[in-house]
């Protein structure tokens, strides 16, 4: 593979086999496993990725990967997932798609490029160049909604919540 990443090759090889499935390849990663390599292909879409997309999927890869050598002669499990929820969010499409889930995200402060105090909210919209989050109100502060530049966001990831609101509360 010549000076490239094994992963980058990976992904510009199994990018254009998914999409007709509307299947987004988020990652590539590649571990050892004994002689074994472990070759795992993180997918998602919009609405969410079901156990028929994952089988789907999978043997779109295993055959594209049958196909080429990109893998060379060595053995490998294949494991096709979708992402877990402690996945950070860092493209537009991943904030798309957890739109009405509790998010924390932590904004670069103006000038310094540190990374500023976390803000959790309800992410309630997420455009081309900023989300919007409501943040609930507190004994001291009204309910908020913030715009927030994707520019501007140095860390994001989507909060679990064991009791979900309904949708009187996050209004």
């Amino acid at each position: 593979m010549s000076g490239v990443e094994p992963t980058e090759t990976l992904l510009d090889l199994l990018r254009p086999s998914l999409i007709p499935s509307g299947l987004d390849v988020e990652a590539v990663e590649i571990s050892s496993a004994g002689r074994r390599r472990v070759v795992r292909v993180l997918v998602d879409k919009d609405g969410g990725v079901t156990l028929d997309d994952l089988a789907d999927a999978t043997r779109v890869v295993g055959d594209r990967l049958d196909e080429t050598d990109a893998l060379g002669e060595r053995p490998y499990t294949l494991e096709v997932t979708s992402p877990g929820i402690d996945r950070p969010l860092t493209a537009p499409r991943h904030f798309r798609r957890n739109v009405s889930r509790l998010v924390e995200i932590s904004r670069l402060e103006a000038g310094s490029g540190a990374e500023g105090d976390p803000v959790v909210g309800r992410l309630v919209a997420a455009g081309p160049a900023q989300v919007t989050v409501v943040v609930a109100a507190t004994k001291k502060e009204p309910q908020t909604e913030l715009r927030i530049p994707y520019a501007e966001i140095a860390r994001a990831q989507v909060q679990v919540e064991f009791a979900r609101a309904t949708t009187e509360e996050t209004t």
